[in-house]
Formats: structure tokens, sequence, C-alpha cells
């Protein structure tokens, strides 16, 4: 049987490593969440990139700057490059609560196959990457998020958590970027 050349075969891993990130199982005890290597039903990265492109309308949690409380609100947004972007007004809440405190928590609208990242909120300066956001913002919802003159922020995942409801416990997973 002929070899497979190593160099191909190296080269494959490492996309597969950098595009996928490792999932395993969130810490939730009382859920009768098993370990990674116990049970069947991890989700793939691609499964959270298609419910992130598929979704229209996010929930997006921020720390209430001055008073430490949670503040939600919905948000456009758009999944690129295995973040996510959106824009707000520099003086709207979300705003100034994010000049604040950068972490925040993106969710999707679907509860029974829900999305969770979480990671900090940081302005987007480079013209093309702002670019690439604003082609993926007209495809999705008809409009250019630079014609309003606000930031367009990226939110880099640090953690991210999915489940589906109907296969609920063997589908939770975690990911650690």
């Amino acid at each position: 049987m002929p070899k497979r050349p190593a160099k191909r075969s190296s080269t494959r891993l490492s996309t597969t490593a950098k595009s996928q990130p490792k999932a395993d199982r969130p810490f939730a005890p009382g859920y009768g969440i098993v370990g990674a290597e116990d049970g069947k039903g991890l989700l793939s990265w691609a499964w959270v990139a298609r419910k992130m492109n598929n979704c229209r309308t996010f929930w997006l949690a921020t720390i209430h700057a001055g008073q430490g409380r949670p503040h939600v609100m919905p948000v456009w947004g758009v999944w690129l490059d295995d973040a996510f972007f959106f824009s707000t007004g520099r003086k709207s809440r979300k705003g100034q609560n994010l000049a604040a405190n950068p972490a925040c928590t993106i969710a999707n609208d679907d509860g029974q196959e829900a999305v969770i990242v979480e990671g900090l909120a940081t302005q987007t300066e480079d013209a093309a990457e702002q670019e690439r956001v604003a082609i993926a913002y007209k495809k999705k919802y008809k409009m250019d998020p630079r014609s309003m003159g606000e930031p367009i922020y990226c939110v880099k995942p640090v953690r991210v958590f999915g489940f589906v409801e109907r296969t609920f416990p063997q589908s939770a997973t975690r990911w650690k970027l």
C-alpha cells in the first residue's frame, strides 16, 4: 500500500487544528453532563459557525458602567473568521458599558440550539477588516454599518458554549480558545 506524502498530511492536520478548536464538556454539576470521553454528541466548530451565520438577531450582555450589573440588548452582527462583529453607538448604553469594561457575552436567538460566546469587545480599526464586515452586513441586513459613523466591535471568543436542547446533556459542548 503506498504511503501518503508526510508534508501534505501534516499541513492538513495543522489547518484542521487551527480552524477547529478543541471541544470538551462544560463544568455544570447537577445537569448530568458527562466527560468528553464518556458518551457521544460533542458539537463541531462548524456547527457553531453555521448557527452564528444563520442567526439574524443576537443578544449582547455587557456590564453596566459604574453599577456592575448586567445589561442585555439585542444586536445585529456577523460571524467572520471565528469572531463576532457588531456596531453600536458610542453614547448608547452598550457603547458606554464596553468603553468601561470590554467583557461581554453574545448569544444567538435560539434557545433550542444555543451558542454562547464569551470574550472582549475591541474596536476594529483595520480598513480591510471593516470592509469585510461591511460586505457581510450588506449581504445579511442590506446596510453598511460604517454608514452610522459609529464603532464596529470585534469579539474574539475566549470561551464558547453550545448545546442542542433535544439531545441535552449529551450535546453540551465547550470550546476554550
